[in-house]
């Protein structure tokens, strides 16, 4: 089982997940990757190894992203000293859409475009949005599906976990 796609889908499976209300907690390597970030220099996950980042999978037709973005924001102001960052990966074919969403909900941490979704598969992302934790040593630590008010305290706990490691 080399194929750290494939870890993550037997670590849902092993862990009977569904698309609900917690993170599941999963122990595969983070898939690495380049995207472009809105200030047009590529961003490679593996130059985070080190910090502990918030992969986050958007759109702006989601609705619960909507809600979930600023607070990330605020999640993002608070930890970033720590050594923690988010990306966010706006999954839209059109990159316009999303730059429209952003002059509405602005945000202070790196937004990537992934507008053929090769990542989004690449993590076989299933709903919008779709949070990622990865430590340090570059694992995918927790992932969860969706987002519900109250998600936000459940990623600041990871976060306080993760940074302390």
């Amino acid at each position: 089982m080399n194929n750290p796609v494939t870890s993550i889908a037997l670590a849902l499976a092993l862990t009977g997940a569904v698309f609900t209300v917690q993170a599941d907690a999963i122990n595969v390597p983070a898939p690495d990757f380049t995207l472009e970030s809105r200030s047009g220099d590529n961003v490679r996950l593996e130059d985070h190894r080190g910090e502990v980042v918030m992969l986050n999978f958007w759109a702006s037709w989601c609705g619960p992203c909507r809600q979930e973005m600023p607070l990330m924001d605020g999640i993002y102001s608070r930890y970033q000293d720590l050594g923690f960052t988010i990306l966010a990966v706006n999954v839209d074919e059109n990159r316009d859409e999303a730059l429209r969403f952003l002059d509405k909900v602005p945000v202070n941490y790196p937004v990537l475009y992934d507008p053929e979704s090769s990542v989004s598969e690449l993590y076989e992302v299933p709903a919008m949005p779709t949070t990622v934790m990865i430590d340090r040593d570059g694992t995918a630590r927790y992932i969860h599906y969706g987002y519900k008010p109250g998600y936000e305290d459940e990623y600041e706990a990871q976060i306080r976990e993760l940074v302390r490691e």
